[in-house]
Order: C-alpha cells, then structure tokens, then sequence
C-alpha cells in the first residue's frame, strides 16, 4: 500500500475516532432530539463504542433542562439573577455567568464610612438547590492612620445573605412559572 493511501487511512480513523469520542455516534441521540433525556437502562447497558465526551469524563451527558433563565448561563438562571438583585447595592468587580461566580468591590456604608465590605458569591449548579450557593464576606475597618485592616464577620451575616438570595430565586422561579401557565 503506497505511503500516502495510508496516511489517509490513518487520518480519517483519527477524525472518526475524535468525532465519536464528542458523542456524535451515540445511539441516543435521536431520542434526545425527539425528547427524551435519559437513555433507557438497556441504552446503558448495551452501551458504544463512542462514549458522549461529558459521560467519558464523569460528567452527566444529559442537556441542560430547555429553562429560559438558564439560557446563557451556566449555572442556575435564578440563583445568578437573584444574586445580582440582593448584592445590587455593592458595585460589581467581576461577574461570570458560565462559571457561577460573582465579586463585588469593597463598599463603605454612608452611615459607617470607617468600615467596608466585599463579597464573592459562588455558584455551584444548574438546580435551584441551597448547596448550589455559597457566599464569602469580607469586613475591613479603617485605623487611626488612615489604613485598612481585616475584621472578622458575624457568621450569621453570611446565612442571611444566602437566604435572602435563595428566598429571592424562588420568588423568580414562581413568578416564571405562574407566566407560563397563562
């Protein structure tokens, strides 16, 4: 066989053997189109040669539920907005929807200018779960000389900063849910 036939032979089992590892020979796949999500314990079993690529990894390898609030983000839509609605008084440093998390700037209360805080919200899932939300604060105080230094935070503040964004997510969700019914 001349060298470049092989070559070519070699390149597309390459290509095929890449394309099935990303899962586009899984034989589910026509039943995730027609709606089925989950593959029936026989699909499990029987199993193929391709693997869908988020399964070979641990991941799961069901899509992400058709949630308009979750679209475009990757993590829980009404955890995120709701993170954004309680911490809207701090201003934003970094907001990153597709990894869950979300930092603020250090913010001086009018009525306590010695004394600034920060948060970082974190964001673990894409169910509205209370473990899907963890919120680190940060207090600093203000010295004679002018210069900042780290206090420590009531750790009851923490809990009713990630109630408050778990009350508000699922005052969003019922009010997504009451608009689609009608």
């Amino acid at each position: 066989m001349p060298m470049s036939t092989t070559l070519r032979i070699a390149a597309f089992s390459a290509v095929v053997l890449s394309i099935g590892g990303c899962g586009l020979f899984d034989s589910s796949y026509p039943d995730k189109q027609a709606g089925k999500t989950e593959p029936s314990s026989d699909e499990q079993s029987s199993g193929s040669l391709f693997i869908p690529f988020p399964r070979l990894w641990g991941g799961d390898s069901t899509p992400a539920p058709s949630n308009p609030v979750n679209a475009g983000v990757g993590v829980n839509g009404y955890l995120w907005r709701a993170s954004l609605d309680t911490l809207s008084f701090l201003p934003l440093s970094s907001a990153d929807p597709f990894g869950g998390v979300l930092i603020t700037e250090w913010y001086a209360p009018p009525e306590t200018p010695n004394e600034r805080f920060k948060a970082t919200v974190t964001i673990s899932d894409r169910e509205l779960r209370a473990d899907a939300i963890h919120v680190a604060l940060f207090r600093q105080t203000r010295a004679a000389g002018g210069t900042w230094a780290d206090a420590t935070v009531n750790p009851r503040t923490k809990t009713e900063i990630e109630n408050a964004i778990l009350t508000r997510a699922r005052e969003l969700r019922s009010t997504a849910t009451a608009a689609a019914r009608k």
